[in-house]
Order: C-alpha cells, then structure tokens, then sequence
C-alpha cells in the first residue's frame, strides 16, 4: 500500500510482517562504525587466526581486521560443505538458450569445491600460487566462477577482464597486473549467436609486443575449431587426473591485507585504473550488505543478473552469496533470447526471491511489456534490486508492479568499483520505500554532500557526494599509483573520500543520487571513459581529433555521440561514420561504439585551445548551448547543432 505525503510522490512503508522477520535490525544503525564491521566479522567469516585490530586509518589508507588471516575461498565453498551444506545447491546454471535447455543444470557446494580443487591443482602445473596473478577473460559461465575461486584458493590474485572487451583491453590489464596465466573460452555464446574469445585473446596478446602472460588456458564452451599454439592449454586436459579432494590443494591462508583481486575501471583520464581489493575486509564488507540488504534466508533462492566482469559480478555473484552460502542464478544469456519472456521463466522455474539488475535492463522489459512478466507465476520474488545508475521513478514503479507483484521492495543502491559494496541503500522492513531515491547509508558507512569549499549542503540543493570515514570494501589504492589514488580521490577534500557523483538531501533528508559528475559515459550501466572512446577514434587515420559526450537514452541509461574533426580535406560519411563506430569497438569492445558521430570542420575551444565540453554535452542532449562567446569561432557549434537535429 503506498502513501502520498513525500517530497517525491508516493511512499511504500515496509510490511510489517517483513519487518518482524528482517535481518536487518533498527539499532545496527546506532552501532558505532568500528563496532558494527566487528561484530559482523565476527558472525560471517570463518578466521584462521584472529584478528586483534579492528581498524587502521592512515587516511587515505584503511587496513581492516589487521593480524587476522583466512581465505576467500574456503568461506565461499569448503566451509559450507564441512558444515553439512555440500548438497544445497550452489549455482542453478541457465545457458544461453534458457532455463528449458538440456544443458540447465545444478552445482551444488559439495561438487563445486571438487571443480575449484581440480582446477587449483591445474593451475599449480603451471607455476601458479600465492602472489602469482592470473587473468580471466570470460562470459557468464560457471567456469569463470570456478577460475576465480581456484585463484582465491591458491593466494594467487586475479583480475577479470570484461568478456565484451577487446583483445587489446585484456593484454593492457594482464600486462599491468604482470599476469602469467590468462583463463579464457574457445569462444563466447551469447544471444544465440557465438563470437570469438580465445581468438580475441590472441590477438591482444600478440599484439601488445611483449606480454608476462606465458600460458593461456582454454575452457570448452561451443567446442569450436580454434587456434591452439604451444602457449595454449584446454582447461580439462590441464585437469584430467588432477584430484578434487579438498585436502590435495588446502587453502592457502591469507593475510587480511593480501591482495584479493584488482579490477580495472574507466577514468576520465588517461589509462583505466586498476582498483586493488583486498581480502579481509572486502569480504566482510561484501557478505554483510548482501545478507542485510537483501534479506537472505536459507531457503533464498537469489539472481544478480550482472556479469562477472565488472564489480557487482565479483561481489554479488561469486564472493557475497556464496560466502553466506546462499544458492544463486548464474545466467549466461541476454534479456530478450531466446525470447522476451525468458527472465520470467527463470524465476519461475527456479523460484527465484531476490532479483538484482539494472535500470537498463528494467526499461527494455518495460519497452517490451508487461504481458510477458503477467505470463508467468512471480509471487516467488520477496526483495528487488536496483544497481549500476540511478533508477528513474517510473521505471520503479514499474518494476514493483510488474515484477514485484505490487509488494516486493526494491533496494535501490549506490556503490562503486572503488567502494567494493552497497553503500547507500533502503532496507527491507525498515525503510519507507521511495521511488528513484537510495535514501539511506548503510550501517558503518558515513556520507555527507558538500560544495566545492567543503561545507554540508541542506536540503534540494545538489553537491558532491563524499565518504568522511572508511568502511571495510574500501579500495586500497590504485595499482602501482599513489599519486593518481590521490588525486583522483582524496584532492578535492582533505578529510574526505570523493565519489565523483552528485547527490542531494531531499525534504525529508535522504539522500537522491544525481549520477556521475566526471568525464564518463555510463552506456548500460556501465562506466566507461570518454578519454578511452576519444583515443580509440583518433587512432583512425582520417581523424585530427575528437570528443565525446553523453546524451541519454531509453534503453541504455546514456548513449555515446561523437563529435569528429577530419585531418584535411576529408569528407564526413556514412562509410566512415560506421568505420569509425568499428574501430571504438575493435580498440574497447562493442558498448563503446558511438550511438552517432557528428562531423565538424572543429571542434568547439576557447582561446586557450580547450575543449568546451559543456558545450558537446548540451550539444547532445538537444539543450540551449548558454554563452559561446569565449569560443574561437562560435559558427562550429551552430554547424554541429544543424547536424544533430537534422
């Protein structure tokens, strides 16, 4: 039943009946910040040795749960089948096909562990173990879990490296990170059509020079003809005859601050950057807000329909659920194959009762409507969430009723790849729901919203989202780049962490995220760097230079416009406008191709030669471009305007 009363038009107070049975309790938000993570520590993982400091803070450097030691792996699958747990299912698999595939099957803990164990045993042929890093360059397949908690198992850090990317992007990362071993797939199976993966890898790795990568390990998707050289290995060649037997490969116990994972995100500047995770506290961090937010149950039957490629994979796909030993969907396909109603059938079939996705992926089920949601038996679905942008009210609205059943709640939250895990967020059976809004910090978590001089906005008026004190999942810098860690974070504020993004108190004093206040397109939900996408254009060799902007989209969140200056006396085209979107998405990967290139004799600067991107900004979505006087000539933005509304 919702309410009027809001800043925000209706509100949703929390059933009562799931307020009695929540996870979350109102006085875990009085807790103290270091005595909330302590206890939650203490009740989620299993330590191999104790910890005897909560908290170090040499700000802008956290160490968390200092002089403990554990692994990653053993809390996400050995200990649940010590426990007794090894025949709950730990992974529903759906192909791309769907869930009424012949290839839809279950791994429970127990056989999970046997193929983490083979698979670590076949990674130490290969001089893989503690420190060793290893690359993972694949879809959503259970192998790609696997490879990553064999990683975790064998203290060895991993980096993931999105399967849409380009070859080129993996030989950049695994080249940062000093990778010996890359993990991929023969090919990729998405959408019911197959597309190259191993042959991509290749061509990044040969490409790049020289490379550390010395074996690259192939799984078995399609089964297709690839090319096999003497650095390759089929994963189950490597693993035939290894032992799954848990005690043939212990787990490797972990320093709190070892390196867990890095992961590599956009920046507005120069190359991605690669956000170091550590294991101790991440986990706490990552185990915590999904069992809280998300109201797991042990019979929860849960589905984050992200990708193991980017954060929200690694934290609410491998490591969060399955160290709270929570049975998951791991899907590989896409929402609208093998037809529009093939999410639905998921939940069905599986009785899903937490659904986590984005706003992206709502709007295009939104487009398609509602009769293939109303087709299908949801009332399974008890929590809904929301990740990877702001959620526009409609698109709540809709996704209540249509998938909600008019009661689940929907956790609309905020976080980053920086920030490890949820930070902002409602709470199931505490907050009163309101559409579009994340409204509240997480217990442990301390936000504030200040102007540029550092001072605490009041309501309605929108700053700069910022961290005043350190929270377990934190990052721990960039790799091999203090300078730019502080810069890019820790500059704007000197007591402060610096998000990037704006936000505003509404009325009633919660928070409302504004989106990104940098130079990055979030196409889908995902974050990626005009610095990139503009490089990627300029590498064609009719193009002097180019800038890019956002507008936005129906389906996607933000579309990617191109604003293109020829070298000479080269003429704008058709041919070259798709040459171009093939080039983004041969440098970067396919989500980075421009939705439209505009051609302009120049692009817009002032006098002192700088881009004028407020101008493409507003040049792309359709806006008044406000005062063009200090610009060199005030002509090339009237030309590019007659473009884009002709």
């Amino acid at each position: 039943m919702s309410e009027q009363g809001s800043s925000q038009g209706n509100t949703y107070p929390p059933d009562p009946e799931l307020s009695k049975t929540a996870n979350v309790r109102p006085e875990m938000k009085e807790q103290g910040l270091e005595e909330f993570w302590d206890s939650q520590a203490k009740e989620r993982i299993t330590w191999f040795s104790d910890y005897d400091t909560v908290l170090e803070w040499d700000l802008p450097y956290a160490k968390w749960f200092v002089g403990g030691k554990l692994n990653a792996c053993y809390n996400a699958v050995d200990r649940h089948v010590e426990n007794g747990q090894g025949d709950k299912v730990a992974l529903h698999v759906v192909p791309d096909d769907g869930p009424d595939s012949a290839d839809a099957h279950d791994i429970t803990f127990a056989q999970l562990q046997e193929k983490v164990v083979r698979f670590a045993n076949g990674l130490k042929k290969l001089g893989v173990g503690k420190g060793v890093p290893v690359g993972i360059y694949m879809q959503m397949i259970p192998d790609a879990v696997v490879a990553m908690l064999a990683c975790a198992r064998l203290g060895a850090p991993h980096t993931v490296v999105f399967g849409g990317f380009s070859g080129k992007a993996v030989a950049e990362r695994c080249n940062d990170l000093e990778c010996k071993v890359l993990i991929t797939q023969d090919e990729a199976l998405r959408g019911g059509k197959t597309a190259a993966q191993k042959t991509n890898a290749d061509e990044g790795l040969d490409g790049a020079g020289s490379t550390t990568v010395e074996k690259v390990v192939v799984v078995k998707r399609t089964g297709g003809e690839i090319p096999m050289s003497d650095r390759d290995v089929y994963a189950d060649e490597l693993i035939d005859g290894e032992s799954g037997d848990a005690q043939s490969c212990p787990c490797e116990p972990m320093e709190s601050e070892d390196l867990l994972f890095l992961l590599y995100t956009s920046g507005s500047t120069g190359k991605p950057k690669g956000v170091v995770h550590t294991t101790a506290g991440y986990l706490v961090g990552v185990a915590t807000t999904h069992n809280l937010v998300f109201d797991v149950k042990d019979d929860s039957v849960y589905w984050c329909a992200a990708d193991i490629g980017w954060i929200t994979g690694h934290s609410y796909i491998t490591y969060g659920p399955l160290v709270n030993g929570c049975t998951s969907v791991l899907y590989e396909g896409v929402p609208g194959y093998p037809d529009k109603e093939v999410w639905w059938k998921i939940v069905e079939k599986y009785g899903v009762t937490i659904l986590y996705t984005s706003p992206t992926a709502i709007r295009s089920h939104m487009k398609w409507g509602e009769q293939h949601a109303r087709a299908h038996d949801l009332s399974s679905i008890k929590i809904l969430g929301s990740v990877g942008e702001p959620i526009n009210p409609e698109v709540w609205e809709w996704y209540r009723t249509h998938v909600g059943g008019d009661k689940a709640p929907i956790m609309d939250t905020w976080w980053q790849t920086e920030t490890g895990h949820i930070l902002i967020t409602p709470l199931p059976g505490i907050t009163t729901m309101k559409p579009g809004s994340a409204q509240q910090p997480f217990p442990g978590v301390r936000p504030q919203i200040r102007d540029d001089e550092g001072n605490e906005l009041g309501t309605e008026q929108t700053g700069n989202l910022v961290l005043t004190a350190p929270w377990p999942g934190m990052m721990r810098g960039l790799y091999k780049d203090d300078e730019r860690f502080r810069e890019t974070y820790w500059s704007k504020y000197s007591d402060a962490y610096f998000a990037g993004d704006g936000a505003k108190y509404d009325a009633d004093g919660d928070i409302q995220l504004m989106g990104r206040l940098d130079d990055v397109v979030n196409v889908s939900g995902h974050r990626l760097s005009t610095f990139e996408v503009e490089s990627a254009l300029v590498e064609h060799d009719d193009v002097a230079e180019a800038a890019v902007a956002a507008r936005k989209d129906p389906d996607t969140g933000q579309a990617i416009v191109a604003f293109v200056s020829l070298r000479g006396d080269k003429q704008g085209t058709e041919e070259l406008e798709q040459a171009l979107r093939e080039q983004v998405a041969q440098s970067i990967g396919k989500l980075a191709r421009p939705a439209t290139v505009i051609f302009a004799p120049d692009l817009p600067k002032t006098r002192s030669g700088k881009i004028m991107r407020r101008l493409l900004k507003n040049l792309a979505e359709g806006e008044e471009l406000g005062d063009t006087s200090t610009l060199v000539d005030p002509s090339v933005v009237e030309d590019m305007k007659k473009q884009i509304s002709g």
